[in-house]
């Protein structure tokens, strides 16, 4: 399946893109940022979040979507 991913903020600049399609199999959030680690390794040191299908995931939570987005830290104010 082909999984489009968004990059925000911190995030983006480490990836140099915005969003990007990958071709993936596996089955959980965990297995695509593995995928995602070994791409990005800059990544595996940032603080982010993980959104699917517009809402808030954990990594042991089975990939459904067509559609993820990580998101760095967001501050109040």
């Amino acid at each position: 399946m082909y999984i489009k991913v968004k990059y925000f903020g911190q995030i983006a600049e480490v990836t140099q893109v915005e969003e990007e399609t990958l071709e993936f199999s596996g089955g959980l959030i965990s297995e695509l940022l593995e995928l995602l680690y070994s791409k990005y390794n800059q990544l595996k040191s940032k603080d982010f979040q993980v959104v699917q299908n517009q809402e808030l995931v954990s990594v042991e939570t089975k990939l459904t979507g067509k559609e993820i987005a990580l998101l760095p830290p967001f501050s109040g104010g």
